[in-house]
């Protein structure tokens, strides 16, 4: 790696500097620079300055400003003034490795239905080197919930999926968790949890020898994403073995940060602290089959765990998350353990059955040609030296992979984004340098650090989100407030609005609720509807069409035509043109509007004028809709 690029945490590997000493001579310089970039913008939480990027990754400005535009023209981030935003088509990197590992798809409705019947939330996790990391998140809406996102990365030793993943590693593996925990003594390269702290005792010469005897030890944490101290007392068994008890109680906070100075005369002797018995946990986790997290993220928070196993090997592992005002961590094991066993089962049989069926079908090798070289070639015309080629093939040869294609070759890359091979082999060469991919027999996977490619702060994106940016651009082009809004009942809820700064324009506030019937926005949605509720039609202007057998005419020309004029039928002097808003599977979800004072353009007009740039907008939302959508149910607003 470029001596110029800062190494970026949160990998769950040991040796940031070891790894750059190992660049390999055929790795691609720019797709490392540019997956720094995307990685520090994930831990930025999505959005960053690009001052901010050229200081934490150490490039300088103009590489930034390069890496930046050529993101942007794929589309995985957006400029905005002096920031880059993740934006969600990014999650399609993260989208081909979910859906090579098909277990999402498998197994995601099992998770559903288990929080919902156990009114908990319940997550998927796969092990990542020493680490694990989210697939799944089903989480309970209550005041304290579940802040985990999918693509989270949490150290293996502080979370209940660890140690039946731990269950299978071997020396290398162990060895390189134990590296780790020396480099990185506080958890700082895993910005998803609070930090832990390295509590020092001192005492007299001559007293390190005292470790048989139990002791009641403070350990304060911080939390690194808002700054409060999180105190935790445990009771700790200190013996030469350094065997860690897991009962967790409120107590006395002692420093965090940094430990006194020892006074002279008397020794430092490191206490024990989280995660330190997690080769005592491994082994528990080994005999008993499940595993507990008693509070060792933060305290409140338990969870039981159980691993899901396909041809022998645990596939993924399966978590009931709770509070302690809910359960304690014991009671959760009593309590949801046999129910947890069951829904384990049922995923099992699901993989099972899967596996069965995907051995009868035809192997597919590859996807359809991208059309690779004919996009990059426009782009290199179109940003000149601003656009690096060489990133936005290296980041497309992620998307080689998906479903039905988990296990690729290199012709089958090359083939499948159309590049040369020689091209296809530098790329995977440096992805599997940087952990992204593994090889094997000359066979190329997909590995879970893939999704900590933005996928965690883009998980939780709404559609009010999503398609904030393009309502901003259109009433930009078009000099007219546009909207986004939600069908609620027989009422329409503004989600989005961008208004204009005319001395008459449309003001309405997101949250404003309206009869669907006399607008645009609510025709488009309710011609969706088998059934739409059409009762308590008032007439609230001299056009507002009152009759139902009328206004389901005009519902099925709006169902035909794919979008809705209303004209002076809401408000004297107010028209609007809508499309609907589709979901992958194709149903409306939501609506978007430009509405502008009748003065402004007659209904001929708004058609001819207004209708392609609208369809052209919902066009674009879609997109992105579809994509963040793929493996999560993106909220509506």
């Amino acid at each position: 790696m470029p001596s110029n690029v800062a190494p970026a945490p949160g990998t769950g590997t040991s040796s940031a500097a070891g790894a750059e000493a190992a660049v390999p001579a055929e790795a691609v310089t720019p797709l490392i620079r540019g997956i720094a970039v995307l990685r520090r913008l994930t831990d930025a939480d999505g959005v960053s300055s690009l001052s901010g990027l050229e200081r934490s990754t150490g490039l300088a400005r103009s590489t930034v400003d390069r890496i930046t535009a050529t993101l942007a023209r794929r589309g995985y981030v957006r400029l905005d003034g002096r920031d880059a935003v993740l934006a969600p088509r990014l999650m399609e990197l993260g989208n081909a490795y979910l859906a090579a590992l098909r277990l999402p798809r498998l197994l995601d409705a099992h998770a559903d239905a288990l929080a919902d019947e156990l009114d908990e939330s319940v997550s998927l996790a796969v092990g990542d080197q020493d680490g694990i990391r989210f697939i799944h998140q089903a989480t309970r809406r209550r005041a304290m919930s579940l802040s985990f996102r999918i693509g989270d990365l949490l150290p293996a030793e502080r979370t209940a999926p660890g140690p039946l993943f731990a269950t299978e590693w071997g020396d290398q593996e162990w060895a390189r968790w134990r590296e780790r925990r020396a480099a990185d003594p506080e958890d700082r390269g895993f910005p998803a949890v609070p930090a832990r702290s390295r509590p020092i005792e001192y005492g007299e010469d001559g007293e390190d020898d005292r470790n048989d005897e139990k002791d009641r030890i403070g350990a304060s944490r911080t939390n690194s994403k808002n700054g409060k101290d999180l105190t935790v007392t445990k009771d700790l068994t200190v013996t030469k073995g350094l065997t860690v008890g897991r009962d967790l109680t409120v107590g006395k906070s002692l420093a965090a940060d940094r430990p006194e100075e020892p006074d002279a005369g008397r020794s430092a002797r490191r206490l024990p602290t989280l995660g330190d018995d997690f080769e005592q946990r491994t082994a528990e986790a080994r005999e008993a089959g499940w595993a507990l997290d008693d509070q060792l993220i933060e305290p409140g928070l338990v969870a039981l765990s159980m691993p899901v196993r396909e041809a022998g090997r645990i596939a993924c592992v399966v978590s009931v998350v709770s509070h302690t005002s809910r359960h304690t961590a014991a009671d959760l094991r009593d309590t949801l353990l046999p129910r947890l066993r069951e829904a384990v089962a049922a995923m099992e049989r699901e993989l099972r059955e899967a596996q069965h069926a995907e051995s009868a079908t035809p192997r597919t090798t590859a996807a359809a040609p991208s059309g690779l070289a004919v996009w990059t070639g426009a782009s290199k015309q179109e940003l000149g030296r601003e656009f690096i080629e060489s990133l936005a093939r290296g980041l497309t040869v992620i998307t080689a992979f998906g479903e039905g294609r988990a296990e690729l070759n290199l012709t089958e890359v090359a083939r499948a984004t159309g590049l040369a091979r020689a091209t296809a082999r530098r790329a995977l060469i440096t992805l599997e340098h940087l952990g992204y991919v593994t090889a094997h027999d000359r066979v190329f996977r997909l590995t879970p650090r893939v999704l900590g490619l933005g996928f965690p702060p883009l998980s939780r994106t709404s559609l009010a989100e999503i398609a904030a940016p393009h309502l901003t651009e259109l009433s930009q082009r078009l000099h007219d407030s546009v909207s986004l809004a939600v069908l609620t009942g027989d009422e329409i809820q503004y989600t989005g609005r961008v208004s204009t700064s005319r001395v008459m324009s449309v003001h309405i506030t997101i949250g404003t609720r309206l009869p669907a019937y006399p607008t645009s926005l609510g025709r488009v949605m309710l011609a969706d509807l088998p059934e739409p509720p059409l009762t308590e039609l008032l007439p609230l202007t001299p056009r507002t069409i009152t009759d139902p057998t009328r206004l389901k005419a005009v519902l099925d020309r709006v169902r035909e035509e794919g979008y809705a004029l209303v004209d002076e039928e809401l408000e004297v002097g107010l028209r609007s043109v809508a499309v609907p808003v589709r979901e992958r599977g194709g149903r409306v979800v939501a609506a978007v509007n430009v509405a502008m004072h009748s003065s402004r353009r007659t209904p001929e007009e708004c058609v001819a004028e207004v209708l392609p740039e609208l369809r052209a907008t919902v066009g674009r939302i879609e997109e992105d809709l579809w994509v963040a959508g793929r493996f999560r149910r993106v909220p509506r607003t």
